[in-house]
């Protein structure tokens, strides 16, 4: 199974990039978000690679980041969404913003995807929530209380979860977790003025 690949882009087209490795040119199917990544012809490029295999076809699909490929392989787990579709679901929303979608049952925003209608997106939301659930338990036993209550503020305010994340445990690895709550979320939203 593929599951990295580190080349020279040869072409590409949105939802498509050929990539030469080693003598050997890949074809990706890729999200857009990806597409916009991706540096001219003869750049070089690192990609998170899936490998499907059917009976008729092997097709390898590309990602320029981690959570882009997980949250890719949590919607081809769903029943009636295949790897195209996931595609096309990711070229539509970006993975954040999906997450922020599931979480907020938000089946407005999934159904202006194109090839998504309600059903699909109740869907989509109803499954995804249990997987993400686990993944946002796991990520409360790794945090404390005020990280939680720092993030849900800002997220409050605005600010996207996974930018509100990072500046938080920015914040609390510089000034200290038995810093005060007030002090810390101030000192959050003078970080994130300056994304």
């Amino acid at each position: 199974m593929i599951s990295y690949i580190k080349g020279k882009v040869l072409n590409k087209k949105p939802g498509e990039v050929v990539i030469e490795a080693n003598g050997l040119g890949f074809s990706l199917q890729i999200p857009l978000s990806t597409y916009f990544k991706l540096g001219e012809a003869g750049s070089q490029v690192e990609l998170l690679a899936y490998t499907h295999l059917t009976e008729n076809a092997l097709s390898l699909f590309g990602f320029s980041s981690q959570e882009e490929k997980d949250i890719f392989l949590k919607l081809i787990s769903i029943s009636g969404i295949g790897p195209k579709l996931a595609l096309n679901i990711l070229s539509g929303i970006e993975a954040s913003e999906l997450e922020e979608a599931v979480r907020n049952t938000n089946v407005s925003r999934l159904s202006m995807v194109p090839g998504i209608g309600q059903k699909t997106a109740l869907r989509i939301i109803m499954e995804l929530s249990d997987k993400l659930d686990k993944k946002e338990k796991v990520l409360s036993k790794k945090g404390s209380k005020d990280r939680e209550d720092l993030v849900s503020a800002l997220v409050n305010l605005g600010f996207r979860r996974k930018e509100a994340e990072e500046v938080v445990d920015q914040t609390l690895s510089a000034a200290g977790r038995e810093a005060g709550f007030d002090l810390l979320l101030r000192e959050c939203l003078k970080r994130m003025s300056k994304i």
